[in-house]
């Protein structure tokens, strides 16, 4: 098998970055972490080397880097300030930090990433520049590839038909109202890695921008309301969050008022890629699959809220 070039660069880019970041470094293999045509991540020793998507705005990846610098309490900070090019492709240096551990459910950090949350949408934004928070367009973007499987499966009717009965902002064909506040865009506990001495930090800033906070609370909320995150945990998660001064959702009043036009747009999301992936993988649902495609249905027979956008 001829051996990738972007790949190949990168592991060299990583290796050096690792060099020239200490003298001992330990060494050992260069390791993918991923490799998918949206994302190319190789660590090596305590450093990783990403990169991003092949359509990435320059402009827009280096005002969230920069974004992501000057907030290290919330963010594990950029190893340079801005990206280098390798092969048509953006490419940014990170230090490594231990993932969450999917087999641990019960060590799932909820709380931390729930005061983590609290700490971005507090911090004082000058929008001018900066751009839009990506979540509705990584949901419009796996509802098209779901559109795009040709002969979409029985299991996809239900899913668009809940698309379609979204307001048009939260299928980003209409922008959000402006709501002056920074958003990670992209939450989920893969998003969270610990840093020597046990401290959890956000990674990716490929979505952070202005826009809504509620849309980061949406997908732990659309988990919840799938069956798929048990009701102590949802809580333990929003009452962090709202202990932490979080100010995506109202404090003593129902926060669905607010979570269930993105917890919705975030059910379809998920939805949309579970059924791509199964059939890529020539394979029908499984379980905790046709829970989120059950959702979908359920969504359709119950509209959302009505005559609100995020931020009302």
């Amino acid at each position: 098998m001829t051996p990738d070039p972007l790949l190949t660069a990168l592991t060299a880019h990583a290796l050096r970055m690792a060099h020239t970041r200490t003298a001992a470094c330990p060494c050992g293999a260069t390791r993918t972490l991923a490799h998918r045509p949206d994302a190319t991540v190789v660590r090596h020793a305590d450093t990783v080397a990403k990169a991003h998507a092949p359509d990435t705005d320059p402009a827009h990846l280096a005002l969230r880097l920069t974004a992501a610098a000057r907030r290290p309490d919330v963010f594990v900070p950029p190893l340079r300030p801005a990206p280098i090019a390798l092969h048509g492709r953006l490419v940014t240096f990170w230090p490594y930090g231990t993932p969450v551990d999917p087999d641990d459910p019960d060590a799932a950090p909820w709380e931390p990433a729930a005061a983590l949350l609290a700490l971005l949408h507090r911090t004082p934004v000058d929008t001018a520049g900066l751009p839009a928070m990506r979540g509705p367009a990584r949901a419009a973007h796996a509802v098209t590839r779901l559109r795009a499987l040709g002969d979409p499966p029985p299991a996809a009717v239900p899913v668009l038909r809940a698309w379609a009965a979204l307001p048009a902002w939260a299928r980003a064909e209409a922008p959000m109202p402006e709501t002056g506040t920074l958003c990670h865009g992209d939450l989920h506990l893969g998003q969270l890695v610990r840093l020597s001495g046990g401290r959890w930090r956000l990674i990716d800033v490929d979505d952070l921008g202005v826009g809504d906070p509620v849309w980061d609370l949406a997908r732990p909320a659309a988990w919840y309301a799938c069956g798929l995150l048990p009701a102590p945990e949802w809580e333990r998660f929003l009452d962090a969050y709202r202990a932490a001064g979080g100010p995506a959702v109202p404090a003593g009043a129902d926060p669905w008022a607010v979570l269930d036009v993105p917890a919705r747009a975030l059910t379809v999301q998920t939805a949309a890629r579970m059924i791509t992936k199964a059939v890529t993988e020539g394979r029908q649902p499984d379980e905790p699959e046709q829970s989120v495609i059950d959702a979908c249905a359920r969504m359709v027979t119950a509209p959302p809220w009505e005559g609100r956008g995020p931020g009302t």
